[in-house]
């Protein structure tokens, strides 16, 4: 063992001796710096080549020559000094970023394993159906928007851990992303292959395919229009309602089958986006509304005040008297509570169904949805000027309405960004005190006066006031507006007040101040 180590201390000795020989070798055998010795050494342009100074061996000083050497020798010891202290000066550096990218790799990683291994979801219970007889395409519309959800639940995991570090007047503020909400839009369809013109719209407008998925269910069983669905690819999701039964009804209702259908198709689809795919809330249009541009824009500004608000029930993009002449084209941007449900084109929370669902109707569901027991003194948000506009004639109501109203009803040409607006005047308690204020303080004058408007100067707005369901119905036929009530409540009805544009002056068609509540006897 001792000789073993006297052998390799031996040996190193050796190589220390060799080494510093070879480097004594290199450094001698090197051309002179130029500042060194007389003739400016290897500069060119010198007195001297180092070739020729070479050959002059006897005139070379060897005092000078070591002298050289040995600064030679600082010099490169300075040099490697600079280059340890270049690298020990970015070594923590090189270690934070490679702890940091190690923690999000396995942050990344922890999130892609739970999406992998994350349990299917059981679906609920569906009442009022038979068995699915196209499982195949109801578990791909699973997979679809549960992969839609999943890859969206990795992007709000990595946004939320993303820190931007802004540095403005030597302040340093941290921002966090926040995750975002997806809202599906659920488009309910049966025998029309005009809802090409419905889905153009919506992919047009959509501005993100994850946080907006469409998922157009479709009753009927109508071929040509599943075709025109299914050449959408994986732009739409395609579900079908299983159940194509008739609905026994009792002989009256014979003639009202299409109804009953609708309603069948409505729970099974809302329960198939609720319970099935698990999402929180969706926007239901039929497939004869075309969108506006905003239309997107708009629903997801009032997400925030559907949910906040209890008051608050639903929101609608439909203006039930958003014609042409009845609305303010200057002000897009206003919105309205409404007592009255509107429907067509409308956004519905998770726990409202849950409400609803257990009760729902045979049929009739729009009707049902207006009687007190089910609104329950809670309103809807509306805007001025329409977000929707129906194009469907034929269906099962035989174009009632259509002529006379829908036809007119204009539809918002210019984008609102309504998420970079206020919208907190929606609540209830901000907005009565304002809208109250603004009905009752209006001067109150004769359908007459409007009518001949001689006698009236400046925009308004102006009250024309009701006190009795038939005033309300001939001062409605008269100024325009639809005159029927549902469950006592005008259509775009707040606390009884209508607002609208007659002959370019604001109106406000109000019963007197004090109203309490609406008389279901006047339906």
């Amino acid at each position: 063992m001792v000789r073993k180590k006297g052998s390799l201390i031996l040996c190193g000795a050796f190589l220390f001796v060799a080494w510093n020989a070879l480097l004594l070798l290199y450094l001698w055998g090197r051309p002179p710096i130029g500042h060194l010795g007389e003739g400016g050494g290897a500069e060119p342009g010198g007195k001297e080549e180092w070739g020729v100074g070479r050959g002059k061996v006897g005139r070379v000083n060897l005092a000078g020559e070591v002298i050289r050497l040995a600064e030679e020798v600082e010099v490169q010891l300075e040099t490697q000094k600079k280059l340890l202290k270049q690298i020990e000066s970015h070594r923590a550096v090189w270690a934070r970023q490679k702890d940091i990218g190690k923690r999000e790799t396995d942050d990344i990683k922890e999130v892609k394993e739970e999406a992998v291994h994350q349990p299917p979801q059981t679906p609920f219970p569906l009442k009022n159906s038979v068995d699915i007889s196209d499982q195949t395409e109801v578990k791909h519309t699973q997979k679809l928007v549960h992969t839609v959800a999943q890859g969206l639940k990795l992007e709000q995991h990595e946004a939320t851990e993303i820190k931007e570090e802004i540095i403005e007047n030597n302040e340093v503020t941290t921002v966090v992303s926040s995750p975002e909400v997806i809202i599906p839009i659920l488009v309910i369809a049966c025998d029309r292959v005009t809802v090409k013109r419905s889905l153009d719209r919506l992919i047009q407008y959509r501005p993100s395919p994850e946080l907006y998925p469409i998922i157009v269910s479709q009753d009927c069983g109508h071929a040509e229009t599943a075709r025109v669905i299914g050449s959408y690819g994986d732009q739409v999701t395609h579900i079908r309602q299983p159940d194509l039964s008739d609905i026994r009804v009792r002989p009256e209702h014979r003639k009202f089958q299409g109804y009953y259908k609708i309603a069948r198709h409505y729970r099974w689809a809302l329960n198939q986006v609720f319970n099935t795919l698990s999402q929180s809330t969706v926007v239901i249009v039929e497939d004869d509304l075309e969108v506006a541009p905003d239309f997107f824009e708009y629903f997801r500004a009032l997400h925030p005040i559907l949910r906040s608000d209890p008051t608050l029930w639903c929101v609608s993009a439909w203006n039930d008297n958003g014609r042409d002449a009845l609305v303010d084209p200057s002000k897009a941007d206003l919105l309205y509570r409404t007592d009255f449900f509107p429907g067509l084109g409308w956004m519905l929370l998770k726990e409202m169904w849950a409400e609803l669902e257990p009760k729902w109707p045979s049929a009739f569901w729009d009707d049902w949805m207006r009687q007190p027991e089910q609104r329950k003194d809670r309103s809807c948000i509306r805007p001025e000027i329409s977000r929707t506009i129906t194009f469907g004639r034929k269906g099962v109501s035989l174009g009632q309405f259509f002529d006379q109203y829908l036809r007119y009803i204009k539809l918002n040409t210019e984008f609102v960004p309504f998420t970079k607006h206020d919208l907190s005047y929606l609540l209830k308690e901000k907005y009565e005190e304002k809208y109250i204020k603004e009905v009752y303080s209006a001067p109150l004058v004769k359908i007459e006066e409007l009518q001949q408007g001689g006698t009236l100067k400046g925009p308004g707005p102006y009250r024309v006031q009701y006190s009795s369901r038939d005033s309300f119905k001939v001062f409605a036929r008269n100024l325009g507006v639809m005159d029927d009530l549902k469950s006592g409540v005008p259509r775009t009805g707040y606390r009884g007040i209508v607002s609208f544009l007659y002959r370019g002056r604001r109106v406000f068609l109000a019963p007197p101040q004090g109203w309490t509540q609406y008389d279901i006897s006047w339906s």
